[in-house]
């Protein structure tokens, strides 16, 4: 079989290469206490999308830094008792897409909340406010000031952490039945979600970007949606001075880092030609999770659409109907 990574038995063992601040459960636990300060001010507006089975809505609310967050949320028209819940987040500068591609969830009986991610391409706020450079990555935002605090990845992951709470809240939903899923972006803020709020109950990561930065440098696979941090480096440290600083903090927004905080069941769809987020860097945060995972490996895909994971994805969350 071709190879643009380890073969998997290796992959298997891999525990990744880039650092873990020595403060990172700190860190988080701080972020988490600003989060659960924020007042979040719910907001549902309703959505001209109809269809007879299913009531839509623009879910707003503030998150930290005073960002007002939304996303598209669906409930089932009628339901009489509390049912499972789905958040769904999107890849990398995208946003929460059509209604139609979430109808499955309400026809089911499930609620489906789908975020769009601060600054990129929907409708949810970038406050800003941090030093330096933006270009049009959103790794690297924040990565010149003095307080790993201003990452604004950070941010976006308690955005996913408090999303999920707030569906929770929702006297429709079932907070015991709640589950997560995303691919690339999306499937590392399906990660992010899952160890920051641990009532999530299933997660289905599909090849997980935001993982393992130190790897995909000595990949030299430092272009497309990892460009920014050859960006970076060339534009703020062109001879490498501050290399172990640079990725020891952002080893701070690294989801190989929070992985092993997943209480949830998980499913992870994995392509071993993927160039864009390379399998090792995937399987650095896989091999950290401690509950029960399931693979589902497409040994000739890389980072595109893998025939039937979507099918699988909605079969795997049914199981919360049971829960």
């Amino acid at each position: 079989m071709p190879l643009v990574d380890m073969p998997l038995s290796q992959l298997k063992q891999y525990e990744g290469r880039n650092p873990k601040p020595d403060d990172f459960d700190t860190y988080w636990s701080q972020a988490l206490e600003e989060m659960r300060a924020v007042d979040p001010q719910v907001e549902l507006v309703p959505a001209d999308f109809e269809v007879p089975f299913a009531e839509c809505f623009s879910l707003y609310f503030t998150g930290v830094n005073g960002a007002r967050i939304h996303a598209k949320y669906a409930r089932p028209k009628g339901a009489a008792q509390p049912h499972p819940a789905v958040l769904q987040f999107h890849g990398y500068t995208g946003d929460s897409g059509d209604w139609m591609d979430k109808m499955v969830y309400p026809a089911m009986g499930f609620s489906i909340a789908s975020l769009d991610v601060r600054g990129q391409g929907g409708l949810s706020e970038d406050k800003g406010g941090v030093v330096g450079n933006t270009h049009h990555g959103h790794i690297i935002r924040g990565l010149s000031d003095k307080d790993p605090h201003k990452l604004l990845f950070r941010d976006v992951f308690l955005d996913t952490a408090q999303l999920a709470a707030i569906v929770m809240g929702f006297p429709e939903v079932d907070a015991d039945r709640v589950g997560a899923t995303g691919w690339s972006q999306g499937g590392a803020l399906t990660i992010a979600c899952a160890a920051l709020e641990p009532r999530i109950k299933k997660a289905a990561p599909v090849y997980p970007f935001l993982s393992d930065y130190k790897r995909v440098w000595e990949m030299d696979l430092s272009v497309h949606a990892y460009e920014e941090l050859r960006t970076y480096f060339r534009k703020f440290d062109p001879q490498h001075q501050r290399e172990d600083e640079i990725f020891n903090k952002l080893g701070y927004i690294d989801i190989q880092n929070l992985a092993s905080r997943i209480e949830a069941d998980v499913m992870v769809g994995v392509g071993l030609m993927d160039t864009i987020c390379p399998p090792s860097t995937q399987f650095a945060a896989i091999n950290k999770m401690k509950s029960p995972v399931k693979l589902e490996i497409y040994p000739d895909f890389g980072h595109e659409g893998l025939p039937g994971l979507n099918d699988k994805i909605v079969q795997f969350m049914k199981g919360l109907q049971q829960e």
